[in-house]
């Protein structure tokens, strides 16, 4: 970042007129002048008047204009790629908030999820609001890059994404949303079912239960045959583990059906 003294007010337009889409506290300072402490009085300063905030400690973001009555941020996934590079965690889009990148949400979802390899607090910021999912394989879990205003973020493929899906319900608004999502994706034919099973290797043997099962009952013309492959001869799986263990028994996906999923279609 190139050194000039500027005045406090200046900042956060000089950065976003030269491309900087988030910065330090140092670096604040350095092209400023003074103390990390006077620096640091400086960047409140901004983010009460709405034109800096500042997600993690010792990291900020500018404000474009156009979003300084957003609510006190930007859009999350013009950040999270530069927030966690601060952090230095790994991370990837996850759950409804991939979905949505795959174009296959049914809703708009209210927060910005996304999978971490430990655990970080959540976190609000306007309408930004950030809530972070531990996966400890999550070396394992393909992802892709998708382009947004500040620079590319990770996001969990297509088939990574309804994994996650069917391992977290509770965290997508429940099976009947799910069920919805995997219709979509396969209607736009963004399911590969070769790479499906072997991404599915990397989650627990309900999930592939449930999966399976979902995919045969909702969708039509998907091959689920490599997925089924993953089905062993362990244990029977209850469809919804909130549900008790009485239903009807899907012996090709060892599952017990304890419950009527309505896919909003």
């Amino acid at each position: 970042m190139r050194m000039r003294t500027l005045i406090w007010h200046e900042l956060p337009d000089y950065l976003l007129s030269r491309g900087t889409t988030s910065f330090t506290t140092e670096e604040a300072a350095d092209l400023v002048g003074g103390s990390r402490p006077a620096a640091h009085q400086g960047l409140q300063r901004l983010i009460r008047k709405g034109e800096v905030f500042s997600p993690a400690q010792g990291f900020y973001v500018p404000i474009p204009p156009e979003y300084r009555a957003w609510g006190g941020s930007i859009p999350a996934a013009e950040f999270i790629d530069q927030m966690m590079r601060h952090l230095d965690r790994r991370y990837y889009v996850a759950l409804l908030s991939a979905a949505e990148i795959h174009g296959a949400a049914h809703q708009r979802p209210q927060v910005f999820q996304v999978m971490v390899d430990k655990m970080l607090r959540n976190r609000d910021h306007g309408r930004a609001r950030l809530r972070f999912f531990v996966n400890g394989r999550i070396d394992d879990i393909p992802t892709v890059k998708s382009r947004t205003r500040t620079g590319d973020i990770l996001v969990s493929t297509p088939e990574a994404t309804a994994l996650d899906l069917v391992t977290r319900p509770l965290d997508a608004a429940g099976l009947d949303n799910v069920a919805t999502i995997l219709i979509e994706l396969v209607e736009d034919e963004k399911l590969d079912p070769i790479e499906l099973a072997k991404v599915a290797e990397h989650f627990p043997v309900a999930t592939v239960h449930r999966l399976g099962w979902l995919l045969d009952t909702f969708t039509e013309g998907f091959d689920s045959e490599p997925l089924a492959a993953l089905v062993g001869a362990g244990s029977v799986t209850a469809l919804d583990p909130q549900a008790g263990r009485r239903g009807t028994i899907d012996r090709r996906w060892s599952l017990i059906v304890n419950r009527q999923i309505e896919p909003d279609v």
